[in-house]
C-alpha cells in the first residue's frame, strides 16, 4: 500500500481514509527512505503538503530512475505553473490539490496500473487479516432491525478500539444516516459511476465518519436510485470493506431481494431479528424457511429477541418452538431507546450502562468472542477446519 510522507497527523488521517487503512504513514523524507529500504514492491509514494517542494523534486529525480515503477504522486495546497513544471522536471507522475481527496484516490489507483503494467500484479493483502461481515436481517419491518445495526456497530467499534464500517443495505427507505446524525457528501449510489475502477482508496470517499473508529456507507437520498445499483456491484462493495476493516455491520431492507441476498453472499453472521407479535414471528418463520432453501448455514444464525419483556401474550419459549431456533440475545423494551435516537445520540453511546445497551454490548462480546474462535479454526495448528463457506447466488454475482 502507499507510503504517505506528512509531518502533520490531522493531514495524514485524512489522506489514509482514500489511500487506504493499510498505507503507511512517515513523517519525513529520511524516515521515507528506511521505510522504502523495506519495501522493493511499493508502487506509490505521496507527498503531503507539509514536505519542501525543493526535497520532494530531488527525491522524485532520484526515484525514477532507481525505482521506475513507483509513481510519486504530490499534494500542494495551491497548485499553479511552477509547482507543475517543477514537478514535470523531476518526474513526479501526479499533483493533487490538498482538497480533492477523490484526486488523490485517483492518483493512487493509476500509480498501480502503472506498477502492473510494468511489473504485473500487486501482491494482495493477506486474507489472514479479513474483517468479519454481520448481517442485521429481519423480512417485518418496525422490530427495530436498524436501531440493532446502529447501536451494534457502536459497541463494536468500542470507542476507537477496532475498524468498523455500517452499511445501509436498505437502498429505498434507510435511516442509517439519520440515526446517526449524519450529513453524508456521498452515498452508496456514487459507487456506480466508480465501478470499473472501484478499489479501497475510492470507495473510502464514499463513506462519512462518525467518530471513534466508525463509519458508514450510507443508502441513496432518493429511493429510485435503488433501481440503478447493480446487484454485483454490493458483493464488490461488501469484499473490499471486508478486506479492510476488523468488523462490516450491513442493516438490510426488510426483503429477500438481489441486494439483500449479495450480503448473504459475503455474511460471516445473521442476526435475524424478531418481536413478540404473532404477524412478526409468522414473516420470520418464512425466512427461516427460505434461509434453508437457500443453504445459508444454521451456524452462522443468530436469532435475536428485540422488546423480549413486552407483556403481550407471548413468550420466548414460544418464539423458540414457533421458528426452530434457539435465542442468542433478549434485548428489552426502554422508551429511552427511541429518545436516544431522537436526540441524535444512540443508546450505546449516551447510556452505556442502560439495560439496553449492555444487552447490545453482551451480543458484541459474542461476536467478539465467535471471530476469535473462528481465527483459531483457521489456524493450520488448529485440529479442525472450519467448513468452507457456500455462495448463494453464484449464477449472478461473481
Amino acid at each position: 500500500m502507499p507510503i504517505i510522507v506528512e509531518s502533520q497527523s490531522a493531514n495524514a488521517e485524512l489522506f489514509t481514509t482514500v489511500t487506504g487503512s493499510a498505507s503507511s504513514v512517515v513523517a519525513n523524507l529520511e524516515e521515507l527512505k528506511a521505510t522504502l529500504a523495506e519495501a522493493p514492491e511499493e508502487y506509490a509514494i505521496v507527498l503531503g503538503p507539509a514536505v519542501d517542494l525543493e526535497a520532494a523534486a530531488s527525491l522524485a529525480d532520484t526515484l525514477r530512475v532507481t525505482r521506475p515503477a513507483t509513481s510519486v504522486i504530490l499534494i500542494r495546497r495551491r497548485v499553479d505553473t511552477s509547482v507543475l513544471a517543477e514537478a514535470l522536471r523531476s518526474g513526479m507522475r501526479e499533483v493533487v490539490e490538498e482538497r480533492d481527496l477523490t484526486g488523490l484516490g485517483e492518483a493512487v489507483r493509476r500509480a498501480g496500473q502503472v506498477w502492473e503494467a510494468l511489473n504485473g500484479p500487486i501482491a494482495p493483502v493477506d486474507d489472514a487479516g479479513r474483517g468479519k461481515l454481520i448481517t442485521v436481517f429481519s423480512p417485518k419491518g418496525g422490530v427495530g432491525k436498524t436501531t440493532l445495526a446502529v447501536n451494534l456497530a457502536i459497541a463494536l467499534a468500542d470507542k476507537g478500539a477496532r475498524k468498523v464500517c455500517l452499511v445501509d443495505l436498505d437502498l429505498g427507505f434507510g435511516d442509517v444516516a439519520i440515526t446517526l446524525q449524519l450529513f453524508p457528501a456521498r452515498t452508496i449510489a456514487d459507487a456506480v459511476h466508480m465501478e470499473s475502477g472501484l478499489d479501497i482508496t475510492v470507495l473510502e470517499t464514499l463513506l462519512t465518519p462518525h467518530r471513534d473508529g466508525l463509519s458508514a456507507l450510507v443508502a441513496p437520498v432518493q429511493p429510485d436510485a435503488k433501481d440503478s445499483i447493480p446487484a454485483p456491484l454490493i458483493g464488490k462493495i461488501l469484499r473490499l470493506l471486508k478486506a479492510n476493516y476488523e468488523y462490516v455491520v450491513v442493516d438490510t431492507s426488510p426483503a429477500f431481494d438481489e441486494h439483500v441476498l449479495q450480503a448473504f453472499d459475503e455474511t460471516d453472521e445473521m442476526l435475524l431479528v424478531t418481536t413478540l407479535d404473532v404477524p412478526t414471528l409468522k414473516n420470520v418463520k418464512i425466512a427461516v424457511e427460505t434461509l434453508d432453501l437457500l443453504n445459508f448455514p444454521v451456524a452462522r444464525r443468530s436469532l435475536i429477541l428485540n422488546r423480549a419483556d413486552d407483556k403481550v401474550g407471548l413468550t420466548s419459549d414460544k418464539v423458540e418452538s414457533t421458528l426452530g431456533l434457539k435465542i442468542s440475545r433478549s434485548i428489552p423494551t426502554s422508551p429511552q431507546v427511541a429518545n436516544a435516537t431522537n436526540s441524535g445520540e444512540p443508546i450505546a453511546a449516551s447510556l452505556p450502562r442502560h439495560p439496553v445497551s449492555q444487552a447490545i454490548t453482551a451480543l458484541a462480546k459474542d461476536l467478539l468472542g465467535s471471530a476469535d474462535a473462528a481465527t483459531r479454526s483457521t489456524d493450520p495448528k488448529a485440529t479442525h477446519a472450519s467448513p468452507p463457506k457456500r455462495g448463494l447466488l453464484r449464477r449472478n454475482s461473481r
